[in-house]
């Protein structure tokens, strides 16, 4: 079996956390890729706290990466311009090659001009001074991710996690993403289109929560479920379930359930031989073209052409 290699480029300013984070991920999925480090200089590298780093190998381990992985840099080392060396660095990445970057990482990319014309994400709280710098790419500030082949950027730390398990999934299959995040102790599934900030991820004190309503409702997937469902589970109004939910997930009921159902369908798909419309009746959707259509606005593919790729991968 051959191994895709992955390698991660850190930059001064590094945070120490993101940099280990495909390591980490992509390391905990049995064999499949190895992960080197290297630096723009094959030197140490300062970090963002108060120690620096070493690495084993320099820029032209590049040269030999299937995919290459961007390293976030602390605010203070953004810039609309990246160094010569920095960029003949990034000139050893073969074409085709694919490339992700993790949260500041972007503007790295950005400020080699390797964005233009792509969809990208990065940090909510850099997201107006990215735009600024970059008016050709295209911005989207609210997403914990972007796949826009070859290119996938992803928001901050945490979301690192959730692209590199975007990467398992997408090169190998549900079962060994989820056998990864099991190890990792990590949420197996974060949708690329969920919100980046969520005003309140963890209930005030004494306010009742939506997640045990969420967790009945993943039980029930296959069934009409509608916002009164809901509501009169968790005992809310429907206004106030709205709301709490929406200030919990990041997302409305009814997104949420079309995102879950989603989930659960391409599992299916993947692992099953069902037909599209005995998938599409498991999951809740009424018929077997609205699957097609809820996974086409998802990852741009029908269901036969994604069955096709992961049996492929399997």
């Amino acid at each position: 079996m051959r191994r895709e290699r992955v390698v991660v480029l850190a930059l001064d300013g590094v945070y120490p956390f993101e940099l280990g984070i495909p390591s980490r991920i992509l390391g905990a999925a049995d064999g499949r890729y190895e992960v080197l480090t290297c630096s723009v200089g094959g030197r140490p590298v300062r970090t963002n706290a108060d120690f620096g780093v070493t690495v084993e190998h320099g820029p032209e381990a590049l040269a030999t990466a299937d995919t290459v992985v961007i390293a976030p840099v602390a605010p203070d080392h953004l810039a609309d311009e990246v160094s010569g060396d920095v960029l003949a660095a990034l000139a050893l990445i073969r074409p085709g090659t694919r490339i992700v970057s993790i949260c500041t990482g972007a503007f790295v990319l950005a400020a080699a001009g390797l964005l233009d014309g792509h969809r990208a994400t990065t940090h909510w709280q850099v997201a107006d001074r990215f735009r600024r710098m970059f008016p050709r790419v295209d911005l989207d500030p609210d997403v914990l991710f972007v796949d826009d082949h070859p290119f996938l950027t992803s928001a901050g730390a945490a979301s690192g996690v959730d692209i590199c398990l975007h990467l398992v999934r997408k090169d190998h299959g549900s079962r060994l993403a989820n056998s990864v995040a099991r190890r990792c102790v990590v949420p197996p599934f974060r949708d690329g289109g969920q919100a980046q900030y969520i005003e309140q991820p963890v209930p005030e004190q004494g306010a009742a929560s939506t997640a045990a309503t969420r967790a009945w409702a993943l039980e029930r997937l296959d069934e009409p479920l509608t916002l009164a469902d809901l509501s009169g589970h968790a005992r809310m109004s429907q206004r106030t379930f709205a709301r709490r939910f929406q200030d919990e997930v990041g997302l409305s009921p009814g997104r949420w359930l079309i995102q879950q159902r989603v989930v659960r369908a391409r599992h299916l798909l993947e692992s099953s031989d069902l037909t599209v419309d005995q998938i599409a009746g498991r999951v809740g959707f009424a018929t077997g073209a609205s699957l097609r259509q809820h996974l086409n606005a998802a990852i741009g593919v029908s269901p036969q052409a994604y069955r096709r790729t992961f049996q492929t991968a399997r």
